[in-house]
């Protein structure tokens, strides 16, 4: 396969980047869905249980795991849109940026073997802890911390204001579950959430929002210098501007030699030579032009 020229390889660079961009939108616009659900269906169950003092308390529970079930699911959505997002970055901070400012910003010469690695051998960039910790505390976390204070207050008001902690717990009963025990699992559920969501603030292999610029060290490092130069051109510029500028010096700009006007010469007899000396034979053609 022959080489790409530097004008193939920008347009090939150009398109690459729209395509990965518009993946990286879609996969976008699947996490704000799952999150619509979860706001929605909290709102929903929110709002059935204060409508009526008879209502079930229980239903904020219920609504709770299934508020886990989306976060799972935005967590691997997540996943997804990192792989795309990860790509577009490298394409920013490896090749965009060298285009723009090419003084300012450090030559990066491992993008692109790291984005050819990255296209042969795709793979998640990030683990499934740091996903679901991500979400979590960007939206999901207020979203358990208002039901679990829902549910304390639907239990604390209805039908009538409890008097005091017991009183709370039999209004806490669900069925043949003892209303300590309900009390108690959903401390340890809030509990967990909150301690894993602190457990994973440290992890970050995320390089769509969290870093920058995009990080190489667990990849190989092979030297890209020649086809960065190439993208952009430099070389070539510089050996048409050096060219331009022999031009302009020796008087070709446009392609013709300048004529010497003859009038303006000395005489041609204080100009005349002795060859009667030399030892260089003189064409004759150029003997009788003379």
């Amino acid at each position: 396969m022959r080489r790409m020229a530097a004008g193939e390889f920008n347009t090939a660079m150009i398109h690459f980047y729209r395509g990965e961009v518009q993946r990286s939108n879609t996969w976008r616009n699947r996490l704000d869905t799952t999150t619509n659900w979860a706001v929605l269906t909290a709102g929903a169950t929110l709002s059935f249980v204060f409508s009526s003092p008879s209502n079930p308390h229980f239903v904020i529970p219920i609504n709770s795991i299934l508020v886990a079930i989306f976060l799972l699911m935005e967590a691997r959505r997540y996943r997804y849109y990192e792989i795309w997002s990860s790509r577009v970055r490298v394409l920013e901070t490896g090749y965009f940026a060298q285009l723009l400012a090419p003084d300012s910003v450090p030559l990066d010469e491992s993008w692109a073997q790291h984005l050819a690695a990255d296209l042969i051998t795709p793979h998640f960039t990030i683990s499934e802890w740091e996903a679901v910790g991500r979400r979590l505390r960007r939206n999901y976390l207020w979203i358990f911390a208002l039901l679990a204070l829902s549910w304390n207050l639907k239990v604390y008001l209805h039908p009538l204001p409890a008097r005091d902690f017991n009183a709370f717990l039999d209004r806490a009963t669900v069925g043949v579950v003892p209303g300590w025990i309900v009390f108690v699992i959903g401390v340890i559920f809030n509990a967990a959430i909150a301690i894993f969501a602190i457990g994973t603030v440290r992890l970050r292999e995320a390089t769509g929002e969290v870093l920058p610029q995009h990080q190489f060290a667990l990849r190989p490092i092979i030297t890209m210098k020649r086809w960065t130069r190439a993208a952009t051109g430099t070389g070539r510029t510089t050996l048409r501007a050096k060219r331009a500028r022999q031009r302009v010096r020796s008087g070709t700009m446009s392609g013709e030699f300048k004529k010497i006007d003859i009038s303006e010469t000395p005489e041609r007899d204080s100009r005349k030579i002795d060859f009667s000396d030399s030892d260089t034979e003189i064409p004759a053609e150029t003997l009788t032009r003379g």
